[in-house]
């Protein structure tokens, strides 16, 4: 059964920057995340547990880039997450 067509986006510009935020926004958010807690805990333990957090944290991020109403509120809090968590491993 297809799709109901008034739920599909209409211009291929903002499913492109939903696919866009979803990938890189979500991967940045990811690594920069699993940078922080590098310097708080040990490395080898974050290293161990990121091959499992940082997928499925990935893919919800990815999700909820595909689910939210407007783009540009995902791409600012993708930005704004990511150089929060990116800032202390910046400072030192």
């Amino acid at each position: 059964m297809p799709a109901n067509k008034k739920y599909l986006t209409k211009s291929p510009w903002l499913r492109f920057s939903k696919i866009m935020a979803g990938t890189v926004g979500g991967y940045a958010v990811t690594m920069s995340l699993h940078l922080l807690l590098a310097k708080i805990f040990p490395r080898e333990n974050v290293v161990a547990t990121a091959f499992f957090t940082g997928y499925l944290l990935w893919v919800l991020l990815l999700l909820w880039a595909f689910l939210a109403k407007n783009t540009w509120q995902v791409w600012l809090t993708y930005l704004g997450l990511t150089v929060l968590f990116f800032l202390p491993y910046l400072i030192s």
